[in-house]
């Protein structure tokens, strides 16, 4: 059964508590979105499940959109369609109800993964659309030498590319998506050439494995890159990435098409 807190957040993140300022530091990367509208093919109505403050959701497509917090469904802009407050395990929805369906960073929130795709499949007549990271490439990136709890949380939480592919069924690709160095979605990997960005509690917050961290050993790990930076140490061993124009870390498309 799914964890419903105060704001209505389901699963393991309390949105209402670190999700306040979410979208100034998450905005969605064109060339992200870009891919996610091929892996959508022709669709014209999408489900968007889990779909936050709305980020990846095209106004050039026909979106209903499902967000179980209160505090995210109050961060959509004006221009995007009113989130309806649901679970993935549980969509409100008949069979074959939309054309495709697609969940940006969030499936590892849910608290039954399986469940939750499963019910994607079930509404969708075509593709279904999962950007999410692949847990077995997450503590490859070099915020691991700074903050390493962080990232075991993080490749803890993620479900691996086999239990989504089997869940989903069907024919599954999974594309891995090139980061670009100057990503206006924020997450961890998104500042790979811009680690001094992660100074910043904001972004760290709008970042939920740092939230199941305690905050001593949050600000320890804050402190340990400072260091590094001011000390010269991160360009020493990581200085290259600044000139690095994409990154392919951890970051994939999973897309799922019913069997012929």
């Amino acid at each position: 059964m799914n964890i419903r807190r105060v704001d209505g957040s389901a699963g393991d993140a309390d949105y209402g508590v670190i999700g306040g300022g979410y979208v100034g530091y998450r905005q969605p990367d064109p060339r992200i979105a870009e891919a996610i509208t091929r892996a959508l093919g022709d669709a014209r109505t999408v489900l968007n499940v889990g779909a936050g403050a709305g980020s990846y959701e095209s106004t050039a497509l026909e979106v209903t959109a499902v967000e179980p917090s209160a505090s995210m469904r109050a961060q959509r802009p004006a221009h995007l369609p009113p989130a309806i407050d649901g679970v993935a395990e549980d969509l409100p929805f008949a069979d074959a109800s939309f054309d495709a369906a697609m969940s940006t960073f969030s499936v590892h929130q849910w608290k039954d993964v399986r469940a939750g795709l499963r019910e994607m499949r079930r509404v969708a007549r075509g593709p279904v659309v999962l950007l999410t990271c692949d847990p077995d490439l997450v503590r490859d990136f070099w915020l691991y030498e700074y903050a390493p709890a962080v990232l075991d949380t993080e490749a803890g939480r993620y479900p691996s590319v086999a239990t989504i592919s089997e869940a989903l069924g069907g024919e599954v690709t999974v594309e891995p998506v090139p980061i670009p160095a100057d990503c206006t979605d924020g997450f961890n990997e998104a500042y790979y050439a811009r680690p001094e960005r992660l100074l910043d509690p904001g972004a760290r917050q709008a970042n939920s494995a740092w939230s199941f961290v305690d905050a001593a050993v949050r600000e320890r790990y804050a402190e340990t890159l400072r260091h590094a930076l001011e000390s010269g140490a991160w360009d020493r061993r990581h200085g290259a990435l600044r000139e690095q124009g994409t990154l392919n870390g951890s970051l994939v498309l999973v897309r799922s098409v019913p069997a012929a």
